[in-house]
């Protein structure tokens, strides 16, 4: 005997469940009747408006008992259905028609006509006479027949939208996809990598729900929700797949952009329908993807009045405020925009846990990449820890495409392994974009692009705090000409104001090689370079206090979107003296930088030219080559930041 769950006992469906025989073989039957009848019911409308006697004149049939080419008359109240022994010609709307069945009205004043009488039975016609009963099936068609359809197809429509919990019939029922121990996600802890600290801390939630008396003997309870944020890719929603994978309680996934539709008050309805299931299969965990689509800061916009987002909202408050703590019910969201959360939202007794997940660090990386490349064929060139040493700042999503590109590099190139130079392409397909070589460039733009680089590479090799160069190329990528591809020698979680300076100086170095050139032909490839050194050095002297003249203070400077932040206008919290003071000490940073910039290229003007016809005739310099054509490079007297 198979055992079925309790939600199957019950004859309910949730979503996510798989659909029980019965009611499908049900459907089958609605669907097969349906047809029939409207198969049905258009044969009877074509019978009535086509019918199978052609009409003529009753002067018709009296002729053709003259030439006594009648066989048969069925008689029908007024109406006569004549057979006759040769075809004739009758007259349609479409044309002639050649028939030797026809049908006429019998008049009333020819009602005893004797002459038509004895015609027929000097002739040996055989006359019918057939009781009219006012053709009562044919109304009762015609009235009927539409609504039995309607009906059959208004339950039909209840019942496929009982099963889908999401037509018109049940648009207040929450669209959760459930799973159990028997509809799992198929991804458990042992899939998540580099995230060990926060791994543990949603793995309680497991052990909270199987031995809930470990942690309540000693009067702990367990926590009614946990908000999950952090960059997207780093794992979030992958960290509640697995957790949904280990918990072997009901485990209901939603995300909120599904509580909104078009109509008032469906959003906080499916949150009552989400709660009250939950609720219902307790002990179980409640998973809610991008909250922050349904958990805006109320009262924010243009001055709207609260829309559905906020009713929305007030609902889960109350739902999550409302049930016992001991019902093993608990709450997982995630979210990459904590910033715009309501704060009611986030107090303990909401969520009494919230947990960052980082970007993964070095070793982090490497075991990441170890679980992507499981069951892929590697080459023995390939150290995945070395690859997770040029991947910094990559999220797990990043780490898992760069593997995905690496094999897809393999397979074009018709290789049976993937070797390290995939992984290479990978990564810098990931960083840079796609390399485009067919891209037509005059000699003058590439010895521009040249120059340009190679004033970024040398000031990165020369700088004692800059972060080292990986490789230096001219081949265009994505929407740069060129690239300088540095890699970190280890994670920082600090910047240091001297790597600050150095950074800004290195992303100085291609327009101050341009201009050390020929100050008449310097570009306009420095745009992005310009736009990360305003940024950096505005951020220095406004947020982090490394500006002598301005001291240790900090000022919010950078306006965001009304949509997305918590208030339309800005309030600054600073003088109009202060803001010019920021914005004369961010020039006069940058003029530092540039003015140091030029002094150390010109320091090394030779190393320089070395450097723009290696990459005029390799187009690429890898990092062996390049420390080779830096050997003589030194520092030129680099004066004190003040």
């Amino acid at each position: 005997m198979s055992k079925r769950s309790p939600r199957e006992r019950a004859g309910k469906v949730e979503a996510g469940d798989e659909l029980p025989r019965g009611r499908a073989d049900g459907n089958f039957l609605i669907v097969l009747f349906l047809g029939a009848g409207f198969l049905f019911f258009l044969f009877f409308v074509f019978r009535v408006a086509f019918p199978s006697h052609a009409v003529v004149p009753y002067s018709v049939v009296l002729s053709e008992l003259r030439r006594q080419n009648v066989a048969k008359i069925e008689a029908t109240g007024h109406s006569l259905a004549i057979t006759l022994k040769a075809a004739i010609g009758v007259s349609t709307g479409t044309g002639t028609v050649e028939t030797v069945r026809v049908r006429a009205e019998h008049p009333s004043f020819a009602t005893n006509d004797q002459a038509f009488l004895e015609m027929v039975d000097q002739q040996g016609v055989e006359l019918t006479v057939v009781r009219d009963d006012g053709n009562w099936y044919g109304l009762v068609v015609l009235v009927a027949a539409p609504l039995a359809l309607l009906m059959l197809f208004w339950i039909y429509m209840s019942n496929r939208n009982r099963e889908d919990l999401g037509g018109i019939f049940n648009i207040g029922r929450s669209k959760a996809r459930a799973y159990d121990a028997v509809h799992r996600t198929g991804v458990t802890f042992e899939d998540v990598a580099g995230l060990e600290a926060v791994r543990g801390e949603v793995s309680e939630i497991v052990e909270f729900l199987k031995t809930p008396e470990k942690f309540t003997r000693l009067g702990g309870r367990m926590p009614k929700g946990i908000l999950l944020t952090g960059p997207p890719g780093s794992g979030k929603t992958l960290l509640a797949k697995a957790l949904a994978g280990e918990a072997g309680v009901p485990f209901f996934s939603i995300s909120g952009s599904e509580f909104i539709e078009m109509f008032v008050g469906v959003g906080a309805s499916r949150v009552r329908d989400l709660f009250a299931r939950a609720v219902a299969s307790a002990p179980a965990i409640v998973f809610i993807d991008e909250i922050d689509a349904v958990s805006r800061t109320r009262g924010t916009g243009l001055g709207r009045a609260p829309d559905e987002r906020e009713q929305t909202l007030n609902q889960m408050l109350s739902e999550m405020d409302g049930f016992d703590p001991h019902l093993g019910v608990v709450v997982v969201a995630a979210t990459n925009r904590p910033d715009v959360l309501d704060p009611a939202l986030l107090r303990p007794g909401r969520f009494d846990r919230q947990l960052v997940i980082p970007l993964p660090e070095r070793a982090g990386r490497a075991k990441i990449l170890a679980i992507h490349a499981r069951g892929k064929p590697l080459g023995p060139d390939v150290d995945l820890a070395e690859v997770a040493r040029g991947t910094p700042g990559f999220s797990g999503a990043d780490l898992a495409n760069v593997v995905n590109e690496a094999a897809i590099q393999a397979a074009r190139e018709g290789r049976d392994l993937i070797g390290r130079a995939d992984f290479d392409e990978a990564r810098d397909k990931a960083m840079m974009g796609t390399a485009r070589p067919d891209l037509v460039r005059s000699e003058k733009d590439r010895r521009r692009v040249a120059l340009h680089e190679a004033g970024h590479a040398l000031l990165a090799r020369i700088l004692p705090h800059a972060d080292p160069v990986h490789k230096v190329s001219i081949i265009p990528r994505g929407r740069a000409l060129g690239v300088t591809q540095q890699l970190p020698d280890e994670d920082r979680t600090n910047l240091t104001r001297a790597y600050l300076l150095d950074s800004l100086t290195m992303l100085l170095g291609g327009r101050a090689a341009e201009d050390l050139d020929d100050p008449a032909t310097v570009s306009t490839g420095a745009e992005h370079d310009f736009e990360r050194t305003a940024h950096l050095a505005r951020r220095m002297v406004a947020r982090w206090g490394m500006s002598p003249r301005i001291g240790p203070l900090s000022f919010d400077t950078e306006i965001e979107h009304p949509f997305l932040g918590l208030e339309v206008q800005q309030h600054r919290n600073f003088s109009d003296a202060t803001a010019r003071a920021i914005d004369e000490e961010v020039a006069r940073v940058v003029r530092w930088c540039y003015a140091r910039a030029t002094r150390h290229l010109a320091a090394n003007r030779a190393t320089l030219d070395a450097l723009v016809e290696a990459l005029l005739a390799d187009e690429s310099l890898e990092r062996e080559r390049f420390l080779a054509l830096c050997e003589g490079a030194r520092l030129a007297e680099d004066p004190t930041f003040e």
